[in-house]
């Protein structure tokens, strides 16, 4: 298992990355060859994960004109070119043992942040997730969508209250919340990886009561009495299970899974959960290889703001304890550490923000961001 959690030194990570971002675009470029079956006839279907039987993966269809189009619309080594071509070639190799390694594995990525709020790293997000699909990887999308949630709120002056900074979701917040993310959100980020050349499925938890959910039990210190009481925040839930039947009916038919992080209730009550906690629970409950966490930071940095590539668990209490990761990042780290606890081989935070992140981090030695392993 080496070659899942292998990582070099923080001393070489920084220059090994920019020297692989040509390779991740290289990949993008030529992602034909890529599309080709590794090591096993076309159209084989083959297993997930060793310890996942259940989930397979089916080779994508053979190129369709769009395809072909707008691989023909970009950029690369012009005819006679062949210096440029042979660089191609050299980076395509490169990149082989990482297909191998990675073929018929099933990776989560929760998308959000900036690589959703802008145009262009939105639409190469969703070429990245074709990409993957097409050379046999099993990729499945959680988003998140609070600001385009709370846009939708101020237009239509739904109003919000708060508790110690904290939005309470009552049922009005909360039929925008599902209108949303299981709506605009959603079917806009399966709508990406669909005009890339991948058949993208958008769903939320409540289909096929995919994800149960109950209530999310906060508390808070009274300032008057000092005593902690319980903290109602309406509508907002934690994922208490993940039946994945229904994402392995989609990606066993060659489609990508594009998930919203909207669970029910027993009562068939919609709650409202973190985007983090739904992929950490996804990929838990899927085994996957690979958990993607893509935020706005470069990763889990250390107290001279210099990123560290990889955190076992037991660093990650070390660094809690200590002061080294503090604020907002605790919790996203506290659900890589969950997902990595579950049985997911391997959880990375990474910047969305980088071009190509997804690909940096599956198809090059020195990943973009911090790595969380057993």
């Amino acid at each position: 298992m080496s070659w899942l959690i292998g990582r070099h030194d923080s001393t070489t990570h920084s220059f090994r990355l920019a020297q692989n971002r040509d390779l991740a675009h290289a990949i993008l470029l030529d992602h034909p060859l890529g599309r080709r079956s590794i090591g096993r006839k076309p159209y084989e279907t083959v297993n997930a994960d060793q310890n996942s039987p259940d989930l397979t993966a089916v080779a994508p269809p053979p190129y369709t004109r769009r395809m072909s189009e707008k691989l023909q619309a970009t950029p690369s080594a012009q005819p006679g070119d062949i210096e440029a071509a042979t660089q191609q070639a050299r980076v395509l190799a490169q990149a082989l043992p990482f297909l191998r390694r990675y073929a018929g594995a099933t990776v989560v990525v929760k998308y959000g942040g900036h690589a959703m709020g802008e145009e262009a790293l939105a639409e190469q997000f969703g070429r990245d997730i074709a990409l993957l699909k097409q050379v046999g990887i099993n990729p499945v999308v959680v988003h998140g969508g609070g600001p385009q949630i709370n846009a939708m709120l101020k237009r239509l002056d739904v109003k919000s209250s708060f508790i110690d900074g904290l939005r309470v979701t009552d049922q009005a917040t909360m039929d925008v919340v599902e209108m949303v993310l299981a709506g605009t959100v959603n079917k806009y980020v399966a709508n990406l990886i669909t005009k890339a050349g991948a058949l993208a499925v958008g769903i939320c938890g409540k289909d096929g009561s995919m994800i149960r959910a109950s209530k999310a039990q906060r508390t808070r210190i009274d300032p008057e009495t000092k005593q902690e009481v319980p903290l109602d925040l309406g509508f907002v839930g934690e994922p208490t299970s993940v039946d994945a039947r229904v994402i392995h009916a989609l990606t066993g038919g060659g489609l990508v899974p594009v998930i919203a992080p909207v669970g029910v209730g027993a009562d068939g009550q919609s709650y409202n959960i973190n985007a983090d906690t739904v992929a950490a629970a996804v990929a838990g409950a899927l085994n996957a290889t690979r958990l993607l966490m893509l935020t706005d930071v470069p990763g889990v940095l250390d107290k001279e703001k210099r990123l560290i590539p990889s955190l076992t668990l037991q660093e990650v209490e070390e660094r809690v304890a200590d002061g080294t990761i503090t604020g907002g990042m605790i919790p996203k780290v506290e659900c890589c550490v969950e997902a990595v606890r579950q049985g997911v081989k391997g959880a990375v935070i990474l910047d969305g923000r980088v071009p190509h992140a997804c690909l940096l981090e599956l198809f090059t030695e020195a990943g973009p961001g911090t790595l969380i392993k057993r």
